[in-house]
């Protein structure tokens, strides 16, 4: 089961001990950590965090993602065009 109130994608990068993520359905939301263990825990506690940023702020906050899924893929490398 997926504990994230949102999605979430991790992507790899050249470095191996290296990993960054956003969700798509939390706008300005986005991490790194160490490992894919590591990038779920941080964007566990961090999207919490940073849903209490956005109320503190009175910005709208989106609703729950009631399937959210996490995508793990290589990133792009830098301006390439998707």
């Amino acid at each position: 089961m997926i504990d994230l109130p949102y999605s979430l994608i991790i992507e790899a990068t050249d470095d191996p001990t290296f990993f960054g993520f956003y969700s798509p359905d939390l706008e300005g939301f986005s991490g790194t950590g160490h490992s894919i263990e590591d990038c779920l825990y941080h964007a566990r506690w961090g999207m919490d965090e940073h849903i209490t940023l956005l109320q503190t702020e009175h910005l709208p906050v989106p609703p729950n993602n009631p399937q959210p899924t996490v995508l793990i893929k290589n990133a792009q490398p830098a301006g390439s065009v998707s």
